[in-house]
């Protein structure tokens, strides 16, 4: 990262400094939607080729992103202290440890011995970071409601993902344990995050992309309920439903969605779509009625044309240096 140079002339921080623990989502999306090509692989054989491509795509992107927010660990320690007090960012530093356990989840076809050293590093950081943040809402005086918004559920969704790997591993019971500590506090974390939507000053543009976090709890809570119950029942098709209805009332927000200027922000509407289109294909699967796949499909061509828009804009945005720079 080079120096930023202020409008004076004077040398102001370096870039690094303003490297955001943010740039993790975007390996939480590709990672998403390459195991969305993998299920969509079971129809379509020639589907898994391009999951394991973006599966390559994501890992290699992982590995940069932790190069660089390794640099700043050690060039800038107060920046990173800074981040994890940030009453908004702090919520976006799980996704060091979500990427890790969706990049698990996604490598368990190709290799479980790689896919199990993943998950044996990503959920005990994962169950570190939860306890973080949970510390920060019970002991910091700072946070406001203006603070509040879908982001807070990064650090709860991260637990529910575990048992997608652990349960194909043989870590069952550390599963429930992730499950149950992600699907309770999703509940009230709901009500407080709607009241605010509701009741409270509309979000600011830089966050309101995080509406699409959202559907990500109760998809990714349908998958992860069917690999520990075993099979489908009345509660797995309650969460599916009601992150498939999430989705279509979002969708409808994207034409006013669509006027805000491009934040990095916008990568939080790739893996919750990527989520949804996976639990899609998994009831398809649990249940044999084709709907369920047709719906995958749909999800999945608009998930990849997304991804590929985002990408290009964040290149563009990189290369014009509208990335690391101070809020």
């Amino acid at each position: 990262m080079t120096t930023a140079i202020s409008a004076s002339g004077h040398e102001a921080e370096p870039r690094l400094s303003h490297f955001p623990v943010s740039f993790f989502s975007m390996v939480m999306g590709l990672a998403g939607l390459s195991i969305a090509f993998e299920k969509a692989g079971s129809t379509i054989p020639s589907l898994q080729a391009v999951g394991h491509t973006v599966l390559a795509l994501a890992g290699g992107l992982f590995v940069v992103l932790a190069l660089f927010y390794g640099a700043k660990m050690l060039l800038h320690p107060q920046a990173v202290r800074e981040e994890f007090a940030h009453p908004v960012r702090l919520h976006f530093v799980p996704t060091i440890a979500i990427s890790l356990i969706l990049l698990s989840i996604a490598s368990l076809e190709l290799s479980r011995d790689l896919a199990a050293g993943l998950l044996l590093v990503g959920a005990p950081l994962q169950l570190a970071l939860t306890l973080l943040v949970l510390d920060r809402w019970i002991n910091r005086e700072h946070f406001q409601t203006p603070h509040l918004n879908p982001a807070w559920f990064i650090p709860i969704v991260g637990n529910m993902l575990v048992p997608i790997a652990a349960v194909s591993l043989g870590y069952r019971e550390a599963s429930w344990l992730f499950f149950s500590v992600g699907i309770v506090f999703w509940l009230p974390l709901f009500a407080v995050v709607l009241n605010r939507i509701v009741f409270h000053q509309p979000l600011p543009d830089r966050l309101r992309p995080t509406l699409f976090i959202l559907i990500a709890p109760p998809a990714v809570g349908c998958l992860a309920y069917l690999k520990l119950a075993g099979g489908i029942d009345a509660f797995a098709r309650i969460l599916y439903f009601f992150g498939l209805f999430l989705t279509v009332l979002l969708l409808t927000q994207l034409p006013r969605l669509r006027r805000i200027a491009f934040y990095l922000s916008w990568w939080a509407y790739s893996f919750p779509l990527a989520a949804i289109t996976v639990a899609s294909f998994a009831m398809a699967e649990q249940t044999g009625f084709a709907g369920y796949r047709q719906i995958g499909f749909v999800l999945l061509a608009f998930t990849s044309l997304l991804v590929t828009g985002l990408l290009l804009r964040t290149g563009i945005a990189v290369a014009r240096h509208q990335i690391c720079q101070p809020e």
